[in-house]
This record gives structure tokens, C-alpha cells and sequence, in this order.
């Protein structure tokens, strides 16, 4: 068992799959597919995660929202009673409230709706609008084309101004400057202020249409449900994150007349609770592509082994010779562990660099990141080898097992 003979062994595997192209190929297909899955579904996961955490992390990782209800936690429920009943809709005298609090630097309210776009003959359907308040650059990465982002003043007051987006200022005034120019969103006219380009990213790349209007404009003139009203929380420089959380939720207990013993009827969340919440989806996602592609991993070893006793029987008279030249049983059984190994690793390499590729390729055609870790190259590697000794110890133990004499007569 030393490392002669293991080349010898990987040496005869792939003789084995030259001289017998189709019989190796169907063999290790089972293998390929099963490693492919797990490849591919481990750089997309990987490389969405990696996005999502760029994001939360370019929103402030101590940034936390103040919402109606944890929508990122897991809720079972026996009846048919909507999550958020007995929690009153977040306001923005809370918003106010909040913004007073020492700890806080600022807050964002945010409600968000669909509009219909009109400009001249040109329109947009199903336009993705969300109302801010006018700090809602300090956490979208992008920039201004041109133009500027609506003041102060005219949050206040409620003007009928909004912020574009690149691609709607592209689809309602192609090869023109957009600011300055009026549109009817759900029938109301509102004037163009500036052109935003948001920086690319898994979601602005899915929805590269959208518009920002103030919070107050959003709730006097246009389709938003005011219940669904949220607020982004930034804490203060000087403290941390649980310390700011802290003082809002009193702030709110306080103001909602919460008793010492009431459950809190609003949620803080925090900007990692998205990406927790991605992680517990993912991480399901992942266990049922494992039991997929373990069932290629079992049509692949049932292979294996058939590929094995195969050579098994053709080498019956090499294995008595050797064993009558001195070899061990103990020799034998290792060079074939070392045979079966060595063809269901070639068939992982091979569904490593398939479903890595896939996921990239697929990455250049949709707006889907995909990062191969290492550990699921390790991974593909050590279960296509662990598959091998397992599928391969059966006829493994028959070769080491033959009598000499026997195998020495066989024809």
C-alpha cells in the first residue's frame, strides 16, 4: 500500500476508461450529475449571498427598520388570522418621535406602491414607486445623471416632484434629459427632478425601473397603504447598535402605552436578519439538491460497481498470478480501491468544472451572481473519492478474496 502502488492503480483506472470510452462514460455520468448539481447550487448561493451581504453592508450594518412586523423570522400559525393583527401600522408622528432620540442620527420613512407612468404617447406599466424622505440617498449606492434629489422644503409640503431612474427616464424620453420634464403617474401630474442610476446589484439589475417621490407626496396622491408605513433607523457614530435599538424600542413602548408585561406590538429589525433569513432558505434549498444529487452519486456508484466486477472478471488470471508472485490480499483489495476511486474522482472533476461553468455561464445571461467557495470544490472532491471506496470495497473484497490456484486456471 505504499505510493507505487496507488499509481499503478489510478495508471490501470484510466487504461480502463481509454480502452472502454462508453462503458466509463455511462458509468461516471451518475457521479457527474450528482456533483454538478451540488457545484452549480453552491456558486449561485454563494455568489448571491456574497451580493446580499455587499448590500447590507453598503446600507450600514448598523442601520436597523422599525416595521409592523417581523417579516424575516418564521411564524407558524394554526389559524387563518393575518400576522400583523392587534400591531398598529408604524406613523410618521412615530418617525418623528424616533428622529428626537439621541441616539439617532436620522430615519427614513419609506412606503412603497406600484404607479402607471404617462408621458406625451409613451407610458410604463406596474413602475415600482416607493415615498421617502429626502435622506434616502444617504443609503442607495448610486448617483445622480443628472438633476438632484428632491429638498427638504419640498418633502415638507408635499410637492409632486420624483427622482427617476435611468431606465425610466430612457423608455419615456429616449435621447432626452428627463429633469424638468412632467409626468402622470396614476393620473396625478408630477415634474421630474433628477435622473438616478442605481449601482449594480442583484436587485436593481432585476427591477432597473423605479421612481422616488416624498413619503408625504406618496401618501396625499398616490395608491400606498399607509399601514405599511416603515422606518430606517441610522444610530449615531458615538453609540451602538444595541444601544440605539434600545432607546427606540422604550421610545415606542412608552408612546404606544405598552404595559411592563406586553409583548412588543412592532419589530426592530436588523439589516443581518435579511441576510439570516436568506441563509435559512438557502440552507433548505441546498439540503433538498443534496438528496437530489446523491441520487446521482447512487445510479453512479451502482456503476462503479458494475464497472468493477467487470474488471474483476477480466483480470482473474492477473490476480492469481500475482498472488502467486507474493502479492497480499491486502495489496489487491488497495490497488482496486484505488481503481474504483480514481473513476468516480475523474467523474467529479468532470461535474465540478460543468456545473462551476453552468453557474457562471448562467451568471453572464441573468442578473445572478455566482462564487464557487472552496469548500464545495474540497467537498465535490472527498464524496466523489468517499463514493469510490464505498461502491468499490464489494468487488474489491471478491478480487482480494479469489484463490490463486483458482485464478490462475481461469480462462
Amino acid at each position: 500500500m505504499n505510493l507505487t502502488s496507488a499509481r499503478e492503480g489510478v495508471q490501470i483506472a484510466i487504461d480502463a476508461l481509454r480502452s472502454n470510452k462508453v462503458r466509463a462514460s455511462l458509468t461516471i455520468l451518475g457521479v457527474v450529475i450528482g456533483v454538478a448539481t451540488v457545484m452549480a447550487m453552491a456558486a449561485v448561493i454563494g455568489g448571491i449571498r456574497s451580493n446580499i451581504t455587499g448590500q447590507l453592508e453598503a446600507l450600514g450594518p448598523r442601520n436597523f427598520m422599525v416595521e409592523r412586523f417581523d417579516e424575516t423570522a418564521i411564524h407558524i400559525t394554526g389559524s387563518n388570522r393575518p400576522l400583523w393583527q392587534g400591531k398598529p401600522p408604524v406613523t410618521t408622528r412615530e418617525a418623528e418621535l424616533i428622529r428626537a432620540l439621541p441616539s439617532v442620527r436620522t430615519v427614513v420613512t419609506s412606503v412603497g406602491g406600484s404607479v402607471d407612468i404617462r408621458a406625451g404617447s409613451r407610458s410604463l406599466t406596474a413602475v415600482n414607486m416607493v415615498g421617502r424622505s429626502y435622506e434616502w440617498t444617504d443609503y442607495d449606492r448610486g448617483e445622480f445623471v443628472v438633476g438632484r434629489n428632491f429638498l427638504p422644503v419640498e418633502d415638507q409640503h408635499s410637492a409632486s416632484v420624483a427622482v427617476v431612474t435611468d431606465g425610466v427616464a430612457d423608455a419615456l424620453f429616449p435621447g432626452l434629459n428627463a429633469v424638468g420634464k412632467q409626468v402622470r403617474m396614476d393620473g396625478n401630474l408630477f415634474t421630474i427632478v433628477g435622473v438616478y442610476k442605481p449601482a449594480a446589484n442583484l436587485f436593481s439589475n432585476a427591477a432597473p425601473r423605479w421612481v422616488v417621490v416624498p413619503t408625504p407626496t406618496a401618501l396625499k396622491y398616490l395608491d400606498v397603504n399607509r399601514d405599511w408605513l416603515s422606518l430606517l433607523v441610522v444610530p449615531q457614530d458615538n453609540v451602538t447598535q444595541e444601544q440605539a435599538m434600545d432607546e427606540v424600542t422604550t421610545a415606542l413602548r412608552v408612546s404606544r402605552a405598552l404595559r411592563p408585561g406586553d409583548d412588543n406590538n412592532f419589530a426592530l429589525i436588523r439589516q443581518q436578519a435579511f441576510l439570516d433569513l436568506f441563509n435559512n432558505i438557502s440552507r433548505n434549498i441546498f439540503l433538498v439538491m443534496l438528496v437530489l444529487s446523491s441520487i446521482g452519486l447512487l445510479v453512479g456508484g451502482v456503476g462503479v460497481v458494475a464497472i468493477m466486477m467487470i474488471s474483476v472478471t477480466e483480470r482473474t488470471r492477473e490476480i492469481g498470478v500475482r498472488k502467486a508472485l507474493g502479492a497480499t490480499r491486502r495489496e489487491i483489495l488497495w490497488q482496486f480501491l484505488v481503481e474504483s476511486m480514481t473513476v468516480t474522482v475523474i467523474g467529479g472533476a468532470l461535474g465540478m468544472v460543468l456545473g462551476g461553468g453552468g453557474a457562471f455561464l448562467l451568471s453572464h445571461i441573468l442578473p445572478i451572481p455566482a462564487a464557487v467557495p472552496l469548500w464545495a470544490v474540497v467537498a465535490s472532491l472527498v464524496i466523489s473519492a468517499i463514493t469510490g471506496i464505498g461502491f468499490g470495497l464489494y468487488p474489491a473484497n471478491k478480487a482480494a478474496r479469489l484463490d490463486p490456484v483458482e485464478a490462475l486456471r481461469y480462462e
